[in-house]
């Protein structure tokens, strides 16, 4: 089976958003080391928990940090960009680690409306453009922009022989439709949206139709785990981003608790309720039960491959799940 990490670059309270970085960084050369098949960064604005508005920039760095694992985002908010300068950056990054890299592409605003509005205060007042947006950003990457475009003459330089792998990101039917129209390949988040994403992903695979990117379907589905030493270390775990769900919710965001202050932290009624209806978001145990739920949910959704983003109230921790996750399935 083929895992991946996604890491968002984790803000825990006490420690700095350089080493949130820092982190990530280590993580990506341990995931190298480990055999997962690809590392992700996501992209967010304005957020006191996570550290990384600019994944395109940040994987550079993790490329030359690396040696055989795929790169890439999940994902670049395309509406925010110029796609033409988008399919610039990702050239670049070809040329850098050819075969390497993944270009993820997302449609959300990684933040609240007003900060969307600072970035660039036209990109979600226009989300029909969204699919053209795609359309254009892969034709300047094979260098195949129509003869009737406006901006045919106009090349996304660095040019090479390979291009990145193509990916649409959604939570929703949405994006799996214009990945199966388009023909591009898929990832689910179903850390974002529980609820119905196999549905989605299957009907991704049946009505897939084959272009001059994929000839056949190919999906992903992101899911949260934490994977502890036992049942209650990984319940312990969970305390961190629990209280990050509540505070999400309320309209608070803040930095990552340590596990410790998590557990000291006194909710109301309405906020357990809350963490008891967010936990479905999260796979949790030991190594030997997280390898047969991954299993059974990469059959559920019909995938290809599994992603994971573990987020914890320390780096040390989230490196051992991860580690905890390669030993179980023999990487």
């Amino acid at each position: 089976m083929k895992l991946s990490v996604l890491d968002q670059s984790p803000i825990i309270k006490g420690q700095s958003p350089t080493k949130a970085i820092e982190e990530t960084l280590e993580l990506a050369r341990l995931a190298d080391d480990l055999g997962y098949h690809r590392f992700w960064l996501a992209e967010h604005h304005n957020m006191n928990g996570l550290a990384d508005p600019c994944p395109e920039i940040l994987m550079t760095a993790i490329g030359q940090n690396t040696k055989r694992i795929r790169i890439g985002t999940g994902g670049v908010l395309l509406p925010y960009y110029s796609p033409v300068k988008v399919a610039e950056i990702f050239r670049m990054q070809e040329a850098l680690c050819p075969n390497r890299i993944d270009l993820g592409i997302g449609r959300a605003p990684g933040g609240d409306m007003l900060t969307a509005k600072a970035i660039n205060a036209n990109s979600f007042y226009a989300v029909n453009e969204f699919p053209q947006q795609v359309v254009d950003l892969v034709n300047w990457l094979q260098n195949k922009l129509p003869d009737d475009h406006p901006y045919e003459s106009v090349a996304a330089m660095p040019r090479g022989e390979s291009m990145p792998e193509i990916w649409l990101l959604g939570s929703s039917d949405y994006s799996s439709a214009l990945a199966a129209h388009l023909g591009t390949r898929f990832a689910f988040a179903h850390f974002i949206n529980p609820i119905g994403g196999d549905v989605v992903s299957k009907h991704y695979r049946s009505s897939f139709q084959a272009s001059h990117l994929e000839e056949k379907p190919n999906s992903m589905v992101c899911i949260f785990v934490i994977c502890g030493e036992t049942e209650s270390d990984a319940e312990g775990l969970a305390a961190s981003i629990d209280h990050r769900r509540v505070m999400m919710a309320t309209g608070r965001e803040c930095e990552i608790l340590p596990t410790k202050e998590a557990h000291t932290y006194e909710y109301s009624a309405t906020e357990k309720a809350l963490i008891e209806r967010e936990r479905n978001r999260v796979i949790l145990g030991t190594p030997d039960n997280i390898k047969h739920q991954l299993t059974d949910l990469k059959d559920q959704f019909e995938a290809d491959e599994l992603m994971i983003l573990t987020i914890t109230g320390s780096y040390a921790s989230r490196i051992k799940s991860y580690e905890r996750i390669a030993s179980a399935f023999n990487l």
